[in-house]
């Protein structure tokens, strides 16, 4: 029989993303190691994050030998925007940036904008695809404050928290309210479950 492989691979680019994970995994008394593995893999076109998720998952199928999963994340302007960047957050940032979001608002006071989290993971043990969100609701800053963080940050206040941006809050602060941190318990509570 195959020895199960005690590693658990959280496969991204983005070391951001990967401590913040990682932070949380480390308070928890788990029989995996979190590992990461920068794979490359493949993005579809499409206005859902769960199916974005889903395709970069199975972009590496095959590479890796034991679990691993990904973390698809999109930022929402719902008011005004109707929902853009959504899922091209990324390249939205890497083009215009917080300050060309900022630009596109005339009344902050009217935003509403959210933040959602998709963790996509293959788990062997079961040899299934398994997947676990979380999102935070609230809106835009008037300007970009704070210097933790990344990505959409600096312009976000949490309904939780609204009088500090993400940006301004510590990771600790941040894993507590955020969406990747309420995906993550969810994801959490299933490897124990299954460990």
């Amino acid at each position: 029989m195959e020895k199960e492989d005690p590693n658990i691979y959280f496969v991204t680019g983005n070391i951001h993303k990967f401590n913040e994970i990682f932070n949380l995994f480390s308070k928890e008394n788990m029989k995996y190691n979190l590992k990461r593995k920068d794979l490359e893999t493949i993005e579809i076109q499409t206005t859902d994050l769960k199916k974005v998720a889903l395709f970069k998952l199975n972009s590496i199928k095959g590479q890796i030998n034991g679990s691993y999963f990904i973390e698809d994340a999109g930022f929402f302007v719902d008011t005004p925007l109707n929902g853009f960047p959504g899922v091209y957050s990324s390249y939205v940032m890497e083009t215009i940036g917080n300050r060309g979001i900022l630009r596109l608002i005339d009344d902050f006071n009217m935003t509403k904008a959210h933040f959602t989290s998709v963790i996509a993971l293959y788990f062997k043990p079961l040899d299934k695809n398994l997947f676990f969100e979380g999102t935070v609701q609230g809106k835009l800053s008037k300007a970009m404050i704070g210097s933790r963080g990344f990505g959409f940050d600096p312009i976000f206040l949490s309904n939780e928290i609204p009088n500090k941006t993400f940006a301004e809050l510590t990771i600790e602060e941040k894993n507590k309210i955020s969406h990747r941190g309420r995906a993550w318990s969810k994801f959490i509570e299933f490897l124990r479950k299954n460990s």
